[in-house]
């Protein structure tokens, strides 16, 4: 599988997850700032908008929202 389609896949998983929890990316920024991570709603809206985000901003969005398991189907 192509690059391009692993990061549609990562994307679609992050974005699955807040909506799942009903998330906003605005929430999500306010939760990360909490938790010492400096994100706006717009450089998180960018970075997942791309999908080519790296492995820890993904644990941290987990953690920030309260993830304790990961669905990747």
């Amino acid at each position: 599988m192509p690059d391009t389609e692993w990061q549609a896949k990562v994307k679609g998983l992050l974005k699955a997850e807040l909506k799942r929890r009903n998330v906003s990316y605005r929430d999500l920024a306010e939760k990360l700032q909490a938790m010492g991570i400096d994100e706006t709603e717009r450089n998180i809206a960018n970075k997942i908008s791309r999908g080519g985000f790296t492995a820890v901003f993904l644990v941290q969005c987990l953690e920030a929202i309260g993830a304790k398991e990961l669905r990747l189907t």
